[in-house]
């Protein structure tokens, strides 16, 4: 396992070594070059005005739906734990495409922050809720005891104790801002990603766009480092003795009603106008949109992929997950976080990696199946690391070794006993897995093989032409195939939080 484990960690970090090499290979006076000129400066500041702009709106909207949802007597709190969780399924480019087709001037830093908000807003609202489940409620009642208001017990009480998951939200809304490339190409806002995008249209492979992708790099390991300092150090899990009470529910009175129309309005701005918008263009295109010849071969090459990635992914993922549970220790974190850091890496940084070292390396296989395959895995591993990390620790060795003294072989036992407790982790990291292969775009169009036509590639071929009637089936499918593994997403923070 730990060789296993050692050659998936030096895989991973190939986007890594790329942007490294490239770099020294390029010249010192033509890096200088091509990142101090007032182009790179225009997109680091619609990059640092995106992120200061969205993280803290998605961090009101996060932790304000989860503490109403999961703190007050809101009316229907279960349904609106679920409707706050549902934009998840709606991609940022299927968000922008409803948008902009309603509104067709929409553009710019404004959009994108709306755009951005509304479809990000959801990675910090499921797991503040998730914890606000599990927080012990004996120091908020403590803190009141001692003449606290209830807004004194929240930001002086719970806030402090929702740090990880809010800069863990954080984290991911700010990398999902770097990589995105669909949305605000719709937009017509420019980021890092569109421009190495645009570059690599124009020259493939030329030096611009790999020195616009060094500096992307070097954004997201500020923000890795940014996190693990938000983080900090503390502990926040309850030690004393005796059962943990249930939290008591703030009476919301009089504000029963604003918060239901903040609410509503936040779940229709975020899932009702892109479904209105599918729907509408859906209408108006009538049948001829729906072009079997073109929509199923869509669908099945989505499907494939998305199946083959995510068992490839979890198959993968195991050594690493078995290496750090069994075997803790330096080594083994240090293993693990260079998967972490890879995933960091926006797609269009781990195509341009593997365009690069398929076509210098191994030529025959540039624009086939096992190159995007291979892209997915690293891109996406640690959905599946974490869950099945989860599930090993659920499958502790002494159950192996009870199995082994009855007369099992090693392997059966191991098969028998901890791989079957391990499954229902690996399915919830495969769904995770396939779930973000369905609505990957960027990694695809740099990778696929000729003639790939996935959802997310045929939705932006139709969109991209203002063909947006065209474009609806394709949004349909992809809202549909998402659906039912943004509720198991949805399914697992609730089961985490002990609900």
């Amino acid at each position: 396992m730990a060789i296993l484990a050692i050659l998936i960690a030096s895989f991973s970090l190939i986007p890594l070594a790329y942007v490294i090499y490239m770099t020294a290979t390029t010249g010192w006076e033509t890096v200088i070059e091509l990142v101090i000129r007032p182009r790179v400066g225009e997109l680091l500041l619609n990059t640092i005005l995106l992120v200061l702009l969205t993280v803290p709106l998605c961090l009101v909207l996060g932790v304000g739906g989860a503490w109403l949802v999961e703190r007050t007597t809101l009316r229907g709190y279960r349904w609106w734990a679920l409707g706050l969780a549902a934009p998840l399924a709606i991609h940022g480019f299927v968000n922008s495409y409803a948008w902009a087709s309603a509104i067709p001037s929409l553009a710019g830093l404004s959009a994108g922050t709306l755009i951005a908000t509304l479809s990000y807003f959801p990675l910090i609202y499921i797991p503040v809720a998730a914890t606000l489940g599990r927080l012990d409620p004996a120091i908020e009642q403590l803190a009141a005891s001692l003449g606290l208001g209830p807004w004194a017990v929240f930001f002086r009480v719970v806030l402090p104790q929702l740090r990880i998951p809010m800069a863990g939200g954080a984290l991911l809304v700010s990398l999902h801002l770097l990589s995105e490339y669909g949305a605000f190409a719709m937009i017509r806002f420019d980021t890092f990603t569109t421009a190495i995008m645009v570059q690599f249209q124009s020259t493939f492979n030329g030096a611009a766009g790999n020195m616009l992708a060094s500096v992307l790099v070097f954004l997201c390991m500020i923000l890795l480092l940014a996190e693990a300092k938000a983080r900090g150090n503390a502990r926040y899990a309850r030690v004393g003795f005796g059962a943990q009470g249930l939290a008591t529910r703030l009476h919301l009175g009089r504000y029963e009603i604003p918060a239901q129309c903040s609410l509503l309005g936040l779940t229709l701005m975020a899932a009702g106008v892109p479904m209105y918008s599918v729907t509408r263009w859906l209408i108006a295109g009538g049948i001829e949109v729906w072009e079997p010849a073109k929509l199923i071969p869509a669908l099945t090459q989505t499907m494939g992929y998305g199946l083959a990635g995510a068992s490839l992914t979890c198959i993968v993922a195991f050594p690493m997950a078995f290496l750090a549970v069994r075997h803790p220790n330096w080594f083994s974190k240090l293993l693990e976080l260079s998967n972490y850091i890879t995933s960091s890496l926006p797609g269009i940084v781990v195509g341009l990696a593997f365009v690069t070292v398929s076509i210098r390396l191994v030529p025959g296989i540039y624009q086939s199946a096992y190159v995007l395959l291979a892209a997915y895995i690293l891109l996406f591993l640690p959905r599946a690391l974490v869950n099945l990390r989860s599930g090993l620790a659920q499958a502790p060795r002494e159950l192996e070794e009870a199995a082994r003294s009855l007369g099992r072989s090693p392997t059966i036992a191991f098969v028998k006993v901890t791989l079957r407790l391990t499954a229902p982790a690996a399915a919830g990291g495969a769904a995770l897995v396939f779930l973000a292969i369905v609505n990957e775009l960027t990694a695809t169009l740099l990778l696929a093989p000729n003639g790939t036509r996935t959802l997310a590639t045929a939705f932006w071929a139709k969109s991209s032409e203002i063909d947006y009637a065209g474009a609806a089936p394709y949004a349909l499918l992809m809202i549909l195939i998402a659906a039912p593994m943004t509720y198991l997403l949805f399914q697992q923070s609730k089961k985490a939080a002990g609900q």
